[in-house]
């Protein structure tokens, strides 16, 4: 008889970079650092120095990486949002950016009478 052998029940994983960074958490990271780089440099043009730059660009980096890597926890506390539980941020933040964007609205009626 053959052996047997387990197999990973989740065999789509992502590429890690640096341990902590996925490619979409690191794209995520260095646009978000990006932004908080140049209100952080326009903070510092104002007169609060570099060290605003500085803070500016690690609190957006920070939430780039919270928003590239996290998931919506799959748990009751999160209340309106535990369908979506297992799925990224990003992903439901992009979904409900589309959603709000569109200006169509679709009216359905019940049965084929007026």
């Amino acid at each position: 008889m053959g052996k047997t052998y387990t197999v990973p029940r989740n065999v789509k994983g992502e590429t890690r970079l640096l341990y902590i960074f996925s490619v979409k958490s690191m794209i995520t990271t260095v646009f978000c650092g990006l932004i908080g780089f140049a209100l952080g440099y326009i903070l510092a043009l104002i007169g609060l120095g570099q060290k605003a730059t500085f803070i500016m660009t690690a609190i957006f980096a920070l939430i780039g990486w919270i928003l590239g890597e996290m998931s919506i926890p799959d748990t009751p506390i999160v209340g309106n949002l535990r369908k979506a539980g297992g799925e990224p941020i990003l992903n439901i933040l992009i979904r409900t950016i589309t959603f709000k964007k569109r200006k169509k609205i679709y009216i359905y009626r019940y049965g084929g009478n007026k």
